[in-house]
């Protein structure tokens, strides 16, 4: 084709994408910086046909999201996510299920040894026998255990998070990095000693533990008392 790629330009676009595994739009301003001129249809089109092109699972579902919430009390926003355990060889991968609300950074945690839309259900149920509050609308990301399946059977509004934006949950990711390092940190054993551990913190974490967030209150002491 007389406005075919050279060869040399197509080998550019390949080893740039080898070397540092940067995405088409980087690759393609990158290699314009360098004096080519390349569409970015063409890199694209480079990449995959090279094998390099991440394609959409063609299993992955599109979520259609409700607007999000103006928090004003508790309930009016609880994040959930999970943590993949990696433990020592010979033991079996689990998860720790999470939820937290952003009002008044309530937490509530659960091992589980798999995750499914099924398991997020039954984890729900749990926190909301816990909180001493409504739970009004979940938020997500788009795992396949907060499908649409548990949104129909959550029994409660659900959105998900934009596609690669985790600060969408950020008051959840920090919970989990904040679990992981008060903690679980000194623990690599079996899931019974994670939830173990779990359960003798979280009183801690919602009842006594005082948060920058909150002018050093606990999520206990933002709560209205029932």
């Amino acid at each position: 084709q007389p406005h075919a790629l050279s060869q040399t330009t197509v080998d550019l676009i390949v080893e740039l994408r080898l070397k540092r595994r940067r995405c088409a739009e980087v690759i393609h301003y990158e290699v314009t910086q360098m004096g080519i001129s390349v569409s970015l249809s063409s890199v694209k089109r480079v990449l995959k046909r090279a094998g390099l092109l991440r394609q959409k699972s063609k299993w992955k579902k599109c979520h259609q999201s409700e607007k999000r919430p103006f928090v004003e009390s508790p309930g009016d926003l609880v994040q959930l996510d999970t943590i993949h355990i990696h433990p020592l060889i010979g033991t079996k991968r689990f998860y720790i299920y999470t939820l937290l609300d952003v009002c008044s950074r309530w937490a509530y945690a659960w091992v589980s040894n798999r995750i499914s839309a099924g398991k997020t259900v039954e984890f729900l149920h749990r926190a909301r026998e816990q909180a001493t509050f409504e739970f009004h609308m979940l938020q997500t990301d788009h795992g396949p255990e907060f499908s649409k399946w548990f949104t129909s059977h959550a029994g409660i509004s659900h959105r998900h998070s934009r596609v690669r934006k985790p600060n969408d949950n950020a008051h959840l990711e920090r919970f989990n990095r904040t679990i992981q390092e008060e903690c679980l940190y000194y623990i690599n054993q079996k899931p019974q000693m994670y939830q173990e551990a779990i359960d003798d913190w979280l009183p801690y974490y919602n009842n006594e533990r005082a948060h920058l967030s909150l002018n050093f209150l606990s999520p206990s002491q933002v709560l209205p008392s029932s």
